[in-house]
């Protein structure tokens, strides 16, 4: 049986036309970009190329955006600098965070002792901006707000100008985990009142182990990783050369068949929507669904019985691709954080499904099918 794929929010596969851009660099354009002689200059200016391009897309200036191995660098490296050198000594987070968030502010604040505060959750899965008024308001020392635009789980969008104005009003610094976004929306940096966010290639069909991390000019930190010169001293070590080549590719692509391929998916992520309501009883949709969410994911709760406490496993040995929460905590059999914080009904089992260009209504009548043996 042919494999179906709806874990696209976990990982997308590479585009046949990004692997194409990365080859002659995985190959005979080798060079060093540190190096002076012409092959290291040919790399050095495919860099600088991608980064031309990746901050074109996004509306900011090629000084503001930095190549990393990923979200979770990109976030680490951020909510450190914060700390260390922005003066913050108080971190405004939520608990339905990734937990490339969620484990480095706890881990700051149990270590360091910089004061943590969670923002309420509505009963949507949206942050609740009164409350975070509230701890910004409250705050005696500098804040701190790290909040995600689009939750990875549930698929709930973040208003980043409404977070972005309460964070200059009470002078907070504002970062946004926009790995899930980068590639899915357009971004207006330049009007975007934010500080930091971040990006990574393999959520929108772009390579593993590369990210960005954009650094508002307007804001000066020291380095994370230290080390070589590279990426004007903000970010020491070789150069992922073909990885940010891809990166950028995958990026024009992406924006280019947004409008195209958004309202695709979306439909596609409807039409789900409505099979699964259509031929089930008792199940519930998780997060804003309807409303402000990513049309890339569809978060289902079915009823809890003991059919369906096996699903993601057998759903697996009939060769369909799904998720129960984050790709990052597979493997490990505590459930989601994420539905935990909204809906925590033990009499219930989340199901993601997260859909790509590539998916089709077929493939979706056929995991329904299945899904009406297995619950």
């Amino acid at each position: 049986m042919q494999r179906i794929y709806f874990d696209n929010a976990a990982t997308t596969s590479l585009d046949p036309s990004v692997l194409e851009a990365m080859m002659p660099y995985l190959t005979e354009k080798f060079g060093n970009p540190s190096s002076i002689y012409s092959y290291g200059r040919e790399s050095r200016l495919a860099i600088e190329n991608a980064r031309k391009s990746v901050a074109k897309i996004l509306n900011a200036h090629p000084a503001e955006i930095f190549f990393t191995s990923g979200g979770t660098e990109s976030s680490n490296t951020i909510i450190t600098a914060a700390i260390r050198d922005l003066g913050c000594k108080h971190i405004i987070s939520s608990p339905i965070e990734h937990h490339a968030t969620l484990h480095s502010v706890e881990y700051l604040h149990h270590n360091d002792e910089i004061k943590l505060s969670f923002v309420k959750v509505l009963p949507s899965g949206h942050i609740d901006l009164e409350d975070l008024e509230k701890l910004l308001a409250d705050s005696e020392e500098r804040s701190l707000v790290t909040l995600m635009h689009a939750n990875n789980e549930i698929g709930n969008l973040l208003d980043l100008h409404a977070v972005g104005d309460l964070c200059q009003k009470y002078n907070a610094i504002f970062h946004s985990d926009t790995v899930q976004t980068v590639g899915h929306y357009p971004f207006d940096l330049r009007n975007t009142p934010v500080h930091f966010i971040t990006g990574a290639g393999h959520k929108f069909h772009g390579p593993k182990g590369v990210g960005i991390l954009y650094i508002n000019e307007n804001v000066k930190i020291k380095p994370y990783i230290h080390g070589g010169s590279q990426e004007r001293n903000m970010r020491a070590g070789t150069e992922n050369l073909y990885g940010i080549v891809g990166f950028a590719k995958a990026l024009e692509i992406a924006t280019a068949n947004y409008e195209k391929d958004s309202a695709y998916i979306k439909d596609l992520k409807t039409y789900m929507k409505e099979q699964l309501q259509k031929n089930f009883s008792g199940l519930s949709f998780n997060g804003d669904v309807d409303g402000r969410s990513l049309y890339t994911v569809l978060n289902v709760s079915f009823p809890k019985n003991e059919k369906s406490e096996m699903i993601l496993f057998n759903l697996d040995i009939n060769h369909i691709c799904v998720s129960g929460g984050s790709a990052c905590t597979s493997g490990v059999d505590i459930g989601s954080h994420v539905i935990r914080a909204i809906n925590n009904n033990p009499n219930q089992v989340p199901v993601r499904f997260s859909f790509s260009k590539h998916n089709t209504k077929e493939e979706v009548d056929a995991v329904v099918e299945k899904l009406k043996g297995l619950v």
